[in-house]
């Protein structure tokens, strides 16, 4: 989310909140349940430059979000249990799940005795080489390079470009204009140009894997629990839409075989990385559903509602965001009318 798009959400939750509206259009846009969205939880720590902060909340931020739900009469059920609440429509209590991607070593250290201390269920998806220590979080390893560098050069569009990095603020403008252009391009030739730049500013990307992402012997030990379950992510983490049918496929299954293998136990939930409609759309939610997921989660916002009984492998989430760690903001978010307003603001941006 750019900058003026994150202040125009804050400012429309702002307005929701103290208006009052999202409790007023609570019964029309609030849907029966949801399925919250995490990454990073650890605690906070002052930084200039930390463009995907987004992605991370702080411990004492998940326990106030626990406690939250549990007070505005919301249930905390495991993903196992998402479609039978879906099918009761609006005759069961409302609902929330909890869902973590990527497999940190946060999730085990920071939020599990969280979770555990409140008896909450959660799921964590899991991109299976990223707990074979060679997976490639290129975000982060775009990130960590801009941040111990003064200077970068790049080679966007054919051009060499020399980025000044030796301020906070500079940095941020020289993440925000490699990180898009990377965009844009298909996934194989971003993973191949971050892997070059970071190697030729003295950085290996499979060190960020090893420093952040939970081994197989960690996610066993986790997985003892019964509060926890643990769902795919694909292999290689790539955004599937992007990609030829028959590598979704392959994707879709071996991520599948390879945590049931090591976990011993049957895995029925997926969520697509990164996950939005320029990464997941039909081709993989019915691709999903082939394989045998119960579940498939996007990163599409929203709320659920009773139609999602046909639509199991789309699922929208709720995302806890970095940038809007306020309890309020969860009221609104909850309600479902933040989505309305923010879709609305779309529409009316793009006209």
């Amino acid at each position: 989310m750019s900058g003026v798009r994150t202040s125009v959400f804050k400012a429309g939750l702002e307005a929701l909140y103290l208006t009052g509206a999202h409790r007023m259009l609570r019964p029309i846009t609030g849907g029966i349940g949801a399925i919250l969205m995490l990454h990073h939880v650890r605690p906070g720590e002052a930084r200039d430059f930390a463009p995907n902060a987004l992605l991370e909340v702080t411990p004492d931020y998940l326990d106030g979000v626990i406690e939250r739900v549990r007070q505005s009469g919301f249930d905390i059920v495991t993903m196992d249990e998402v479609p039978g609440r879906i099918a009761l429509g609006g005759e069961g209590r409302p609902f929330v799940a909890f869902t973590f991607d990527d497999g940190y070593r946060d999730n085990a250290e920071f939020a599990y005795p969280i979770l555990k201390k409140h008896g909450a269920p959660f799921t964590i998806y899991l991109p299976t080489s990223f707990m074979d220590r060679r997976g490639e979080l290129w975000w982060l390893v775009l990130e960590h390079t801009v941040r111990t560098q003064r200077a970068v050069t790049a080679t966007i569009a054919g051009r060499s470009v020399h980025f000044d990095c030796s301020t906070a603020t500079l940095k941020t403008e020289a993440f925000r204009e490699i990180y898009w252009w990377l965009r844009s391009l298909p996934e194989t030739e971003l993973r191949a140009y971050v892997r070059d730049l970071s190697a030729r500013h003295g950085i290996d990307f499979r060190d960020i894997c090893r420093d952040l992402c939970m081994t197989w012997d960690e996610v066993r030990a986790l997985g003892a629990d019964p509060l926890v379950t643990f769902g795919a992510h694909t292999v290689e983490h790539l955004m599937l839409a992007k990609f030829p049918e028959e590598t979704v496929r392959q994707e879709l299954v071996a991520s599948k075989a390879r945590v049931e293998d090591e976990l011993g136990r049957p895995v029925c939930h997926f969520a697509y990385p990164v996950g939005d409609p320029t990464s997941a759309g039909p081709r993989e939610f019915a691709l999903a559903r082939e394989a045998g997921f119960t579940t498939a989660v996007t990163t599409r916002p929203g709320v659920l509602f009773a139609e999602h009984a046909d639509h199991l492998t789309a699922l929208p989430r709720v995302s806890l965001n970095g940038h809007f760690q306020s309890l309020r903001y969860l009221d609104v978010l909850l309600s479902g009318a933040a989505f309305a307003f923010f879709n609305r603001f779309r529409r009316v941006n793009a006209a």
